[in-house]
């Protein structure tokens, strides 16, 4: 039996939920259904990790994504929302689907589906597949989702030049000169990059190791970094970061 619980504050959108869980004849147990932010962390703190979690985006006290900064969730989610615009933080998380509103039974079948060949995937050990779920973002990762127009797309970190801001909004630019948009902030990617290729050059760049074409001196004591794909600025490390950087170059 497949140990579920719900997280959404609409009494109608969980009540269908369930109908629909029922309807797909699938041996799930929904052992808790819970409202807020607060009641999930609280719920999660207290009890074993379920086999898998249903949950909304926006809930009665705030938005759900603040639950993982308050406590490990390692159960695989099934999302259901009516806002298009989380998927790739959504997929940050331990998401395995990503449902909007108003699902019906194909749909949520679907999802079911794909949470048990996951099990399968694992061998029928689950304990591997939570323990992938959980690790799976402390690791160096290799790919990063982006977006470009409605579309979602996952791209291979080897091939990204350089990241930036533009009015407050993170873009990507690609070896082949595409641009896309990253639903994450420079301070974030610095946490999910490998140190190793990616740096840090100001406030407004990440830059990758591989595509540092020159660099040079400027004004004696900063350094002018040049890449293969130029941005239409020049990137500028600081005089504080100049010997951090020559380090950090000098280590490839």
């Amino acid at each position: 039996m497949i140990q579920a619980i719900i997280i959404e504050d609409e009494q109608t959108a969980l009540d269908n939920l369930v109908h629909l869980i029922g309807l797909t004849k699938e041996p799930i147990s929904v052992i808790a259904t819970l409202e807020t932010v607060e009641d999930s962390v609280n719920w999660l703190e207290r009890h074993p990790q379920p086999d898998l979690i249903f949950m909304d985006i926006y809930l009665k006290d705030g938005i759900s994504f603040s639950i993982f900064d308050k406590v490990n969730v390692s159960s695989p989610i099934i999302f259901i929302t009516a806002f298009d615009n989380f998927m790739v933080k959504a997929f940050e998380q331990t998401s395995i689907e990503y449902l909007l509103k108003p699902i019906n039974e194909q749909e949520l079948s679907k999802a079911i589906t794909k949470y048990k060949n996951l099990q399968h995937h694992f061998l029928n050990n689950y304990s591997n597949l939570r323990q992938y779920l959980t690790t799976k973002e402390n690791s160096t990762k290799s790919r990063i989702l982006v977006r470009k127009g409605i579309e979602f797309q996952s791209l291979l970190l080897d091939e990204v030049v350089y990241f930036f801001t533009d009015q407050k909004i993170t873009f990507l630019v690609t070896k082949d000169g595409k641009k896309y948009v990253v639903n994450k902030t420079l301070k974030e990617l610095e946490d999910d990059l490998d140190p190793k290729k990616f740096y840090r050059a100001n406030r407004k760049y990440i830059i990758n190791i591989n595509y540092i074409k020159a660099y040079k001196a400027n004004e004696k004591i900063k350094i002018q970094v040049d890449l293969i794909i130029p941005p239409g600025e020049d990137i500028i490390i600081s005089q504080e970061s100049a010997v951090d950087f020559r380090k950090w170059i000098a280590a490839l």
